[in-house]
């Protein structure tokens, strides 16, 4: 919970440093704050948040009006934070699609315990996606992430390498042809070119064994192709 993403918009920088301190010292690390309405439906527009807390009456428009667009693009919760307190001022906070509705003055303490309250009630109800990893030991595919894992450390691959090592990870053990290989990346059996291949083998060696040269997983089978040992068995 502690690494979701908030962002915080107040004119008053006091407010905003404040509420920031108070957060990471409750764990929070990730904070982005911001004083206007322009720059905050800028960063909502490239980010994703779980958790936004708005002050109503900002320099450029209301926090109404922010919390208009960022019910269009996420269901996370939302926080309003004003001077208006009266009861009208919070049904109408409410009845503008707010999960919370803080007065100022406010004790700082309390919005980070409604922050966690929120947090853990809005994740708890994300659905659960299983990571899906292909483990053949000492290398991993993470296929959320599009992850190569050598050794407990991620190592880049272009885009060529990894889906042709995923092709691999998924048919272990069996035997491909120049042709089907070049097919699974490139999509044309028409302009299959023999270099392009072993440039690409090498480059998927050079990352997951230990020794390029003599491979134990992405194996030369003479006169047909190449496969991934899954077991790492003695192969020709």
């Amino acid at each position: 919970m502690e690494s979701a993403r908030i962002l915080i918009v107040d004119d008053e920088e006091s407010i905003l440093n404040m509420i920031r301190l108070v957060l990471n010292k409750e764990g929070f690390t990730s904070i982005e704050i911001c004083t206007n309405g322009k720059e905050a439906l800028q960063l909502l527009t490239q980010n994703r948040y779980q958790l936004i807390i708005l002050d109503i009456m900002l320099p450029d428009m209301t926090g109404f009006d922010i919390c208009t667009e960022v019910k269009k693009r996420t269901d996370a919760p939302i926080f309003f934070i004003s001077a208006k307190s009266s009861d009208l001022d919070i049904l109408t906070g409410f009845a503008h699609g707010a999960d919370d509705y803080i007065t100022k003055p406010f004790n700082p303490l309390e919005v980070a315990a409604r922050v966690k309250v929120q947090l853990k009630r809005y994740l708890n109800s994300q659905p659960i996606y299983q990571t899906e990893i292909l483990d053949y030991g000492r290398f991993q595919l993470n296929q959320n992430s599009a992850e190569l894992i050598v050794d407990g450390k991620s190592v880049a691959c272009s885009a060529q390498v990894y889906h042709l090592l995923t092709f691999f990870c998924k048919n272990p053990n069996q035997v491909f042809t120049k042709e089907q290989i070049y097919y699974q990346v490139w999509k044309d059996e028409l302009m299959m070119d023999d270099n392009t291949v072993m440039v690409h083998i090498r480059k998927i060696r050079e990352k997951i064994e230990e020794n390029p040269s003599k491979p134990v997983f992405l194996k030369t089978v003479r006169g047909l192709g190449y496969k991934l040992v899954q077991n790492q068995e003695k192969t020709l």
